[in-house]
């Protein structure tokens, strides 16, 4: 029988700050067993295998993440907004590293519909973005496209040190990357 108080979000949640802890790639049934302190199988009544808990972090990551970049964005357009989405994923990865990472987690065999839903709001977010920038098809794919390359890319190369070895700091740096990338989309032909 499965131990009361044990589900599917609840084990999710779990996950998610277990990420933060140790790291996403070290978060399995078993680890999370342990944190619960029951047998392994116990959680199976609540997952079906381990793709199926990462996916679950990554949904519960997906969909923060989603809700804060939609709270920062509420009345704003162009650079203002642009600058206002990528601080929300690079203040979430600094606060979160561990959900971060999960929300980049691609699910091997489950299918979940709560995961592409909050994998289509990020797109529909940055696609608000880009309304600003009065970009049509395909510019507007390539944009989105190049932004996730641009602050993912930054902020994965920020949060392993690499910025940490000359100056000026990566924070600094920052806000005039995100001056470039606006210039360039307001210049995009």
């Amino acid at each position: 029988m499965a131990r009361v108080g044990l589900s599917g979000p609840r084990l999710a949640q779990a996950g998610a700050e277990l990420a933060d802890e140790v790291g996403f790639e070290q978060v399995t049934v078993s680890a999370l067993a342990r944190r619960f302190d029951v047998q392994v199988a116990s959680l199976y009544s609540h997952v079906r295998n381990s793709d199926d808990l990462k996916t679950r972090i990554a949904t519960v990551a997906l969909t923060e993440l989603a809700d804060q970049a939609a709270a920062a964005l509420a009345g704003r357009a162009g650079a203002d907004a642009l600058t206002a989405m990528a601080n929300v994923y690079r203040t979430y990865a600094h606060s979160h590293p561990g959900r971060y990472t999960a929300a980049r987690h691609h699910p091997i065999s489950v299918n979940s519909d709560d995961y592409v839903e909050a994998g289509r709001r990020h797109s529909e977010l940055w696609r608000a973005v880009l309304r600003g920038y009065d970009l049509g098809e395909p510019q507007q794919t390539d944009a989105v496209r190049l932004i996730g390359s641009l602050v993912h890319g930054y902020i994965t190369l920020e949060l392993a040190g690499s910025f940490s070895y000359s100056e000026p700091d990566s924070a600094d740096s920052w806000p005039r990357i995100l001056d470039a990338l606006d210039t360039l989309l307001r210049t995009w032909s």
